[in-house]
């Protein structure tokens, strides 16, 4: 951690070699894994988990129950609902270990990922996308695209501050 400019509550778990930008949080019971590197002005929710080697830009912001796995990299001011979950192995077995088969996943500057939603490794989120609520995201976005369902399928379009412009698809 280098910068004492940040808060983490006492009942988190940061690991070591984990550095957090100032004006950052951490709250309630989360746990960031060595390797990380949060941003400065973030805000990490209670209850998230974020795996080794995560990076976390500027700005963003991680709702509580959230689970951000290694191979994952959030650009500056992402914004991730309660309760998003990251994959990180298409095919897990428990009793298998598949580490070295980490797929990565980049969600860019300024999307929105919905609460609750599922993003399958190895797809990208474009710049300033929206992930509707609920939805489990099995291909990649492109900039400014808006997503939902199950499996997820672009709906429309949205801009810079995610309000709907095209709807009509």
């Amino acid at each position: 951690m280098q910068d004492p400019n940040f808060f983490v509550h006492p009942t988190s778990i940061i690991d070591e070699n984990v550095s957090i930008g100032g004006g950052s949080s951490v709250w309630h019971f989360s746990h960031i894994s060595e390797g990380t590197t949060i941003g400065a002005n973030c805000n990490i929710g209670q209850n998230v988990f974020i795996g080794k080697n995560v990076k976390v830009g500027n700005g963003v912001k991680i709702q509580n129950n959230v689970s951000v796995y290694e191979g994952v990299t959030l650009e500056d001011d992402v914004f991730i609902g309660p309760s998003v979950v990251f994959t990180n192995i298409l095919n897990p077995r428990a009793f298998i270990n598949r580490k070295a088969e980490f797929k990565t996943t980049i969600v860019k500057k300024g999307a929105t990922l919905g609460a609750n939603s599922t993003i399958v490794c190895g797809n990208n989120i474009g710049e300033f996308s929206l992930l509707g609520a609920g939805s489990v995201l099995t291909k990649s976005t492109a900039n400014f695209e808006l997503w939902y369902g199950n499996p997820a399928v672009k709906r429309g379009m949205v801009d810079k501050e995610g309000n709907i412009i095209d709807h009509s698809l």
